[in-house]
């Protein structure tokens, strides 16, 4: 059982179920629209999240309070792991595997999925411990 894995997966159903658009053509964006019951005029009742996502204004608290929600159970998580041999290390190893760390050998995609920087990494001796002990485990099982 991973943990980081459970939570990742919940918070991706949950971010899944939410009425969140996209469009990258007008044919797209009116039928975006047109499922919210707008017209295409109706741009001033939407927000952009960037990369051709949106949301309903009347949906932008619940969107904040869900992502800023996710953020936050995901920081509890890492700092209720003391040694980081828990949580810390399931996170360092689904994301190794998940940027495929044994063909390329860099950090720089497993960080950036965990939005941690090297520094904040390396500054931190239950995020070394879990990265280093991920990277072997994750090394050693590797085909």
């Amino acid at each position: 059982m991973n943990a980081y894995k459970e939570l990742r997966d919940r918070h991706q159903k949950e971010m899944n179920a939410f009425p969140i658009g996209a469009a990258f053509s007008n044919e797209q964006f009116e039928k975006m629209m047109q499922g919210w019951g707008l017209t295409v005029k109706d741009t001033d009742k939407i927000c952009s999240l960037g990369g051709g996502c949106f949301i309903r204004k009347s949906d932008k608290d619940a969107f904040l309070e869900m992502t800023s929600r996710h953020t936050k159970e995901r920081k509890d998580a890492i700092a209720a792991d003391e040694t980081g041999d828990g949580f810390i290390y399931d996170m360092f190893y689904y994301e190794l595997a998940n940027h495929e760390y044994c063909i390329t050998y860099d950090y720089e995609e497993t960080f950036n999925a965990l939005c941690l920087t090297e520094e904040q990494v390396y500054a931190d001796k239950r995020l070394t411990h879990g990265l280093e002990k991920a990277r072997k485990d994750y090394l050693k099982n590797c085909d």
